[in-house]
């Protein structure tokens, strides 16, 4: 019998998880299908359940449901440091929550080759998915300073963060400086998504030769950020691949087995050209 896949959110029409998960399920022979379904805070609990009962493989969540989900989760102690789930898994009597956003940020760093114990990260913004790779790099010893408009939260988050590795805030009036200062860069932000694409938090006077660039946007493919940095010979990372590896790693989660992560990625190449 074909098991079924999905991911939640509202809205969720934007989703390209469907995309990316059945084209991993279709390279590896396997009887299994992903779909998205428009599911309200409210309903949260009843769709989880639904799911565990018709037998789903496991879900994905998106915008607005990962931190609500925690109050029907058994969550992994990451997902639970983070306060956020975006991947369930459904294991006998049991719904686990995990949170693979920060461990696609950091998979996509080591596959460019960056060595993430001792390097200086400077994150851009106090967000959700900020949370998620700031508690990541940092348990993976990285030297972590989070900056944000508003810097009573990035305090808060670093508050939080420091628990497991070592963080910083700060705001971004001295935005220059810690460029400079950062091995890497990793914008978290909405700034340069798609309808407004001109604008960029750092520009390519701030970023050095070597410095590693990476966009959590995916839309633009090419954000300002990124098209910033390559004006400086910056290496850079764009947001397909935080996509790609954090469904990957959900997919593991599920089945077990290693995804094909250039066939996911190629479809979501492919599906945002269409």
């Amino acid at each position: 019998m074909k098991t079924i896949y999905a991911v939640y959110g509202d809205p969720v029409e934007h989703s390209l998880s469907p995309v990316m998960h059945n084209a991993a399920f279709a390279k590896l022979g396997m009887d299994c299908e992903y779909h998205k379904f428009r599911v309200s805070k409210s309903d949260l609990g009843d769709a989880i359940t639904g799911a565990k009962a018709m037998g789903f493989g496991g879900l994905n969540l998106t915008i607005p449901l990962k931190e609500t989900a925690l109050g029907f989760v058994d969550p992994d102690p990451l997902c639970d440091a983070i306060g956020a789930v975006n991947t369930i898994e459904f294991r006998h009597d049991k719904v686990i929550g995990h949170n693979t956003d920060g461990i696609g940020a950091m998979n996509a760093l080591t596959l460019e080759g960056c060595v993430i114990p001792n390097s200086r990260i400077l994150i851009l913004g106090a967000g959700g998915a900020a949370r998620a790779v700031a508690f990541q790099l940092a348990e993976h010893k990285a030297y972590v300073t989070i900056a944000n408009r508003t810097v009573e939260r990035a305090i808060a988050l670093t508050e939080n963060v420091s628990r497991v590795g070592e963080a910083c805030a700060a705001g971004l009036e001295d935005i220059a400086g810690l460029v400079a200062e950062s091995d890497i860069v990793i914008n978290t932000t909405s700034v340069g998504m798609y309808p407004d694409i001109n604008n960029t938090l750092v520009t390519a006077d701030m970023m050095h030769q070597g410095q590693v660039v990476f966009d959590l946007v995916y839309n633009p493919l090419e954000t300002m950020f990124l098209k910033e940095a390559n004006k400086a010979n910056a290496i850079t990372i764009d947001g397909v691949m935080m996509l790609t590896l954090q469904g990957a790693e959900s997919f593991r989660i599920w089945t077990g087995i290693k995804p094909p992560v250039d066939v996911m990625e190629q479809a979501v190449r492919d599906g945002l050209n269409k």
